[in-house]
């Protein structure tokens, strides 16, 4: 109990100095706040992938999302950790990113299955942000995707890099957990991946933080 709580003090002290040290990089060097931002969201998500093998139960989960979004709302009313905040766009991604944690957590914790909550975090902490800084930053062949022909915040490059990029990190997490390649590896990364890519495509003003995780989840929960 005690090594846990211990372990759990010093994740939020890890993330805390990570954040200082991204604070400083976007304050001292100029870099655009989306590209901080995405770039917190890739390694807090990341580094949130022992949680299974470190916590016993969801309750220490839920402390540190808790005080990590606690965290993130008194930095944003105290109009500080521009790195974070400091973007044109409205999004409630930052607050869902903890949310969006936990929930996995729990229904991977209650299901007994650490892989339930592993693939979707990783997919959303590795793919989500790659496909919005290429979307962003890619102009030539690239364009706004349109449904019922009005356009929507994504574009082709982006979703496709997102498609692309989780299936192959599908295959190859499906391959090291059920230690077999075959044909159901190959259809249910297919599966994963669409699940992810259309999540991401219809989510608006950061929503995707939840529904990506939790549209790979609906997968592995019904197939795997």
């Amino acid at each position: 109990m005690v090594n846990i709580v211990a372990v759990a003090f010093f994740y939020l002290i890890g993330v805390a100095t990570f954040l200082i040290i991204n604070e400083l990089i976007y304050r001292r060097l100029g870099v655009q706040g989306e590209f901080t931002r995405k770039f917190a969201h890739f390694s807090v998500a990341l580094a949130t992938l022992p949680f299974p093998y470190i916590f016993p139960s969801h309750w220490y989960v839920l402390v540190l999302a808790l005080v990590f979004a606690l965290f993130l709302f008194a930095t944003w009313h105290s109009r500080h950790l521009g790195s974070i905040h400091s973007i044109e766009r409205k999004s409630w991604g930052s607050y869902l990113l903890p949310l969006s944690i936990y929930l996995t957590f729990l229904v991977s914790d209650l299901a007994g299955n650490k892989f339930l909550y592993i693939l979707p975090m990783l997919i959303l902490a590795v793919c989500d942000p790659l496909a919005a800084i290429l979307g962003m930053n890619i102009k030539k062949m690239n364009g706004q995707i349109k449904i019922f022909g009005k356009p929507i915040q994504k574009t082709w490059i982006g979703s496709g890099a997102f498609f692309i990029l989780s299936f192959l990190i599908s295959i190859i997490a499906l391959y090291l957990h059920l230690t077999v390649l075959d044909l159901k590896t190959f259809w249910l990364a297919f599966a994963v991946a669409t699940a992810g890519t259309l999540a991401e495509l219809v989510s608006w003003r950061g929503v995707d933080n939840l529904t990506i995780p939790f549209g790979v989840l609906l997968v592995l929960l019904l197939f795997l």
